[in-house]
């Protein structure tokens, strides 16, 4: 059996996994070529470098603003931005623009990439997503420019301004720049429309498409309905906690001299968990109390078909509601006048016991062989699962073994669940059916 025989006899989940998985090694060999660095990088750091932007996370071993050349860093926004807006989705477009009808197959796989439960109108959306990514980048690129322009002058200014804007919206996290963004932590044009753009294209581009065509509120989908009101809400708390618990700390908000530098930065700051990674402040210095809700947010993440990581808000909110609705006795969810069915939160339940043993796993392994704090090392798991990028500095002295389990993670947190969804979706029908039995819970 050839390799193309075996990948078609994958089920869905799997082939896209194992496309994942190739693009990943792809792209750790080019960025491995001498012209694609300015000094010598191991197969670690390109490999990790590679997962990092495919799976669009930002987390990184090696200076992507020193290390790495126009060209490799040209190849690392290639990655993120196919790894963002979903390979199947730049395969749909080639087959589309070659004239070559796409199959039952490939679309099933689209299907699986774009995390849908329908075949229909996929080439739609994948439309709309291209639509979107252009019109979304290319207008931060020119914001922008009028900001690194002047600073680096056209040729890197408009670089720097194109890297950053294909970062910011596939929520990678990735900057040309060896600090970040916290260069520029007083500079509104900087932190009012990086942050805008992580934030609409976490939304999901299910999302911005119904906002832009459907004017009504009530005839929005109970989808959107629901990430148009738990978004702003994860963003008010994030903001005003950050604000508040770092507001006096020298290493962060209390090192900054203006009030309209501290407030940029605890905005920036307090939004940028959601799955985006940048940073204008050095997260190494943030108080545990922070690193906590930092690693909440970073969980949570943003919305289903986006660019977002973590595992998602409209999990968070199912679960929130089943949770008040077993308090209050009640064995129906329902949101702006729709039901939300148990299968719905039985998958949140799954969603939620995976990610957490992932979690304990991972940093079980970090702390075996790595002698760091375990808040330092729970972060960097937690921004691996949830694609977010941000570091407390852990993740550059790993070892070949640590790094290797944050790739792991890194690679589950994008498409595991992807392929938890295929699972769930697949149902048996008993043959037995069996007497209920008493279980005493709590």
């Amino acid at each position: 059996m050839n390799f193309g025989n075996w990948l078609r006899r994958l089920p869905p989940p799997g082939m896209l996994a194992v496309l994942y998985l190739t693009l990943i090694a792809v792209g750790a060999s080019v960025l491995k070529l001498p012209f694609a660095t300015t000094e010598a990088i191991s197969w670690s750091d390109a490999l990790f470098t590679s997962a990092s932007a495919v799976t669009v996370t930002g987390l990184i071993v090696v200076d992507t603003a020193t290390v790495f050349t126009h060209f490799g860093q040209g190849v690392i926004m290639v990655l993120m931005q196919v790894g963002g807006l979903g390979l199947m989705t730049f395969a749909a477009l080639l087959l589309a623009a070659l004239g070559i009808p796409i199959g039952i197959p490939q679309r099933i796989v689209l299907r699986e990439d774009l995390n849908q439960t329908s075949l229909t109108n996929l080439m739609a959306l994948v439309q709309i997503i291209l639509k979107f990514a252009l019109i979304f980048e290319g207008a931060a690129i020119i914001i922008l420019g009028f900001v690194f322009v002047p600073d680096h002058g056209w040729a890197q200014g408009l670089w720097h301004a194109a890297f950053h804007a294909v970062s910011a919206f596939n929520n990678a996290g990735f900057s040309s720049f060896t600090t970040s963004l916290v260069d520029y932590q007083d500079n509104w044009l900087v932190t009012i429309s990086v942050p805008l753009l992580f934030i609409l294209s976490g939304l999901g581009f299910i999302v911005v498409a119904e906002m832009t065509e459907i004017k009504s509120w009530r005839r929005l989908s109970l989808h959107s309905k629901l990430m148009l009101a738990g978004t702003p809400v994860l963003i008010v708390i994030g903001v005003v906690l950050f604000g508040l618990l770092e507001w006096n700390n020298p290493g962060t908000l209390g090192g900054i001299d203006s009030l309209s530098g501290k407030l940029q930065t605890a905005f920036f700051q307090g939004v940028t968990p959601r799955t985006a990674g940048f940073n204008t402040t050095d997260t190494t210095q943030m108080y545990d109390a922070t690193a906590l809700v930092t690693m909440g947010l970073m969980f949570i993440g943003g919305g289903s078909t986006s660019t977002a990581g973590g595992i998602k808000v409209t999990t968070a909110i199912v679960l929130c509601m089943a949770t008040l609705a077993f308090f209050r006795r009640r064995k129906e969810l329902s949101a702006f006048n729709r039901a939300i069915g148990n299968s719905e939160v039985q998958k949140v339940m799954a969603l939620l016991t995976v990610s957490i043993i992932v979690l304990f796993t991972a940093t079980f392994v970090l702390l075996i062989g790595h002698d760091a704090p375990f808040v330092t090392l729970l972060f960097e798991v937690v921004s691996a699962f949830g694609t977010v990028g941000l570091s407390m500095g852990a993740t550059s002295t790993l070892d070949d073994s640590g790094r290797a389990a944050i790739i792991v993670v890194m690679f589950l947190g994008r498409v595991g669940p992807l392929v938890l969804g295929f699972f769930l979706a697949t149902q048996t029908i008993p043959h037995v059916r069996y007497p209920k039995g008493q279980v005493y819970l709590g």
